[in-house]
């Protein structure tokens, strides 16, 4: 099933985006560091957060693309409810 490591359909775009993600929670600290205003590292991180639910928003459908569509051929409940306490703790 999908427990082990297998290539993703998204990958370049999910490590694009995790990059962005990167570039702009670097600039929030430099923000900081340089006492700008907080309505302006609110903003930014704000970016950040955006990025960072854009790669879980890809990750969720390639992983429900191939993953679970496997799993509900299988019956395989367990990577169901996997699936689903992860996306728990994603979406909190």
């Amino acid at each position: 099933m999908c427990e082990h490591t297998h290539p993703h359909e998204q990958t370049q775009q999910v490590l694009n985006r995790i990059s962005r993600a990167a570039g702009h929670l670097a600039a929030v600290g430099r923000m900081i560091e340089e006492g700008r205003d907080c309505s302006d590292v609110l903003i930014q991180l704000a970016a950040v957060r955006s990025a960072v639910n854009n790669v879980g928003k890809l990750i969720i459908n390639d992983h429900l693309s191939h993953c679970i569509a496997a799993a509900v051929e299988q019956g395989d409940r367990t990577s169901l409810e996997r699936f689903t306490a992860a996306l728990d703790t994603f979406l909190k």
